[in-house]
């Protein structure tokens, strides 16, 4: 059989692996790749302008398709400029293969060239690593690395490959299988379990599920919402949660937490049945843990056992895959409909009650002369097609985005939720827009955190990447003036952006097109102009400098102690 580099095998395991797109920049020690990517038309490779920006988008790319995203970067700084993209991917369980150039291996440890111990560096926040001493290890390390990115919780993996090994010469085979004795996820939840879950549910009289992204990464949205009608129980997501459950469902209560609905908190705190499907119980939605929730019964179903009574305390844990088991708590329910009805009719001014809340306290904002951010958020979810992937920076426009665009379907809402890195967004997007070249996909933004990773503009125009961006500027680092002014005296200690490119001619300057907005009434003409625009368009909405969050949670105060509008 004849012989192949290592470089050309690793570009045969990414064909085994059915991978078609993968992110990156080039460096030396990763040259022998580069060169075998030259003979590799089924491979396409977009070269970001920064690595950061790569992981970025192989991120982006894998929460769209729900498949691994993949990146390659040389050694050293390209290597660690990657972390902070591993540990966005890692907080938020997205799949991601990262692959690092690294120096020869009788050099590594001598610090050469380059050189730089990213397994080390990476260890606390990706799921697994790996450094390829031998050859011979190539394609089984590879073929492990996918497994363990995509089973289980998903999360990202970092491949290390030193030079030598690219270039060292062996016979080709994929394996067919991976043997992993120590790790073995649970996809099946334990069946007298889930009938006990059953039987509390359906004698409950305010239940609630509170559904996060582990629902979006085990495509358990039909079920979810199969599950929620049958029993007519109402539904909070998480922010990773968006779009799992339609927010235009009757029973829909939008976003919980510190930056949550009035009725999604308060349903919550009376809620005697809380039911958490593929959630964490983060800080940002407990608020204070000894108020969160106390007079329910508490369901947590997730396929990391590790996360069951990690932050809150549960009564009736379930370790395995959430659609799986809310399609086995659906076959609990067949014929059992008398069960039901009875449950429908003591849950009856329960969902009245709900109703109430959503009608006394919905999510508004005072509109005036100036653009309101909030608004053009809502402009964008009436022009932009239903099937628009949005993205999304940190701060305020994330926020705004999670409460006023309404996701009706999952994987079409791209955020840094647990890290909250600022620059995630616009990478992110070009990722979703490699995917999915004809579909409509928008960066939210804010003036400060499009800053982070605005060279990738140079990436949406090489490659002819429709993004759209939409940048609410308000001349602040928003979310932390909002903090500033509401606990520390509005003494805004260098938060405010006195100095910011402008962003219309910058655009330009890279090839893309470039709108301004200072008035409302052009708010909804820009948005079409630019979803007309064929190529990548920035749009500078001038919004009020001082508009705030609401409702907002204190930090460290229960979740229905809110500051409202």
């Amino acid at each position: 059989m004849k012989k192949i580099s290592g470089a050309q095998a690793f570009i045969e395991a990414l064909r085994k692996e059915g991978v078609t797109d993968v992110f990156g920049y080039p460096g030396g020690a990763v040259l022998d790749i580069f060169d075998a990517l030259m003979d590799a038309d089924d491979i396409h490779f977009v070269l970001t302008r920064h690595e950061q920006g790569a992981v970025h988008a192989a991120d982006g790319y894998a929460r769209a398709t729900g498949r691994v995203g993949v990146c390659l970067v040389t050694s050293g700084p390209g290597a660690t400029n990657t972390v902070t993209g591993l540990a966005t991917a890692c907080m938020d369980s997205i799949p991601v293969v990262v692959f690092t150039g690294q120096v020869n291996t009788n050099l590594i440890g001598n610090d050469a060239f380059q050189e730089a111990d990213i397994v080390g560096i990476t260890r606390p926040c990706t799921k697994h690593n790996y450094l390829v001493k031998d050859v011979g290890d190539l394609a089984r390390v590879i073929k492990e690395a996918f497994y363990i990115a995509r089973t289980g919780r998903p999360g990202p993996v970092l491949v290390d490959l030193p030079k030598n090994i690219q270039k060292s010469m062996i016979t080709f085979k994929y394996p067919d299988q991976v043997r992993l004795d120590s790790y073995c996820p649970t996809y099946k939840g334990h069946v007298g379990q889930i009938r006990r879950i059953m039987g509390v549910i359906l004698k409950s009289r305010r239940p609630v599920i509170y559904a996060g992204g582990g629902v979006v990464l085990s495509n358990g949205s039909d079920a979810l919402t199969a599950f929620a009608r049958k029993l007519r129980i109402p539904v909070t997501t998480t922010l990773m949660g968006m779009g799992v459950f339609s927010s235009e469902d009757p029973l829909s209560m939008g976003m919980l937490g510190m930056h949550g609905t009035y009725a999604a908190n308060m349903a919550v705190t009376n809620t005697d049945c809380l039911i958490a499907l593929g959630a964490r119980f983060d800080d940002r939605v407990t608020g204070k843990i000894d108020e969160f929730a106390p007079k329910a019964k508490i369901v947590h179903i997730d396929i990391d056992p590790t996360s069951i009574s990690k932050n809150v305390q549960v009564d009736l844990p379930v370790v395995g895959d959430c659609r799986m088991v809310l399609e086995d708590m659906l076959s609990l329910l067949e014929g059992r409909d008398a069960e039901i009805s009875e449950m429908h009719a003591q849950t009856a001014p329960w969902l009245r009650q709900i109703d109430a809340w959503k009608k006394d306290q919905p999510l508004r904002y005072c509109k005036s002369d100036k653009i309101k951010p909030q608004y053009v958020v809502e402009m964008i979810d009436e022009i932009a097609p239903d099937d628009a992937i949005i993205s999304t920076e940190v701060g305020q426009n994330q926020m705004w985005t999670a409460q006023f665009y309404k996701f009706r379907e999952p994987r079409l809402f791209l955020t840094s939720g647990g890290l909250g890195t600022m620059g995630y967004g616009f990478p992110a997007a070009i990722g979703a827009q490699v995917a999915f070249p004809d579909r409509t996909v928008i960066d939210i933004a804010g003036d400060g955190s499009i800053q982070m990773n605005i060279q990738e503009i140079a990436t949406a125009v090489q490659y002819g990447l429709p993004v759209k961006v939409m940048i609410l500027n308000n001349g602040y680092l928003g979310m932390v003036r909002q903090w500033q002014a509401l606990f520390y005296r509005k003494r805004y200690s260098h938060t405010s952006m006195a100095v910011s490119p402008d962003f219309v001619k910058l655009a330009q300057a890279y090839g893309a097109s470039g709108i301004r907005v200072e008035k409302p009434a052009d708010v909804k003409d820009a948005i079409r102009e630019a979803l007309s625009i064929k190529g990548p368009v920035f749009v500078d909405f001038i919004v009020d400098p001082e508009e705030d969050v609401y409702p907002m949670v204190p930090a460290g105060a229960p979740i229905n102690n809110m500051l409202l509008v």
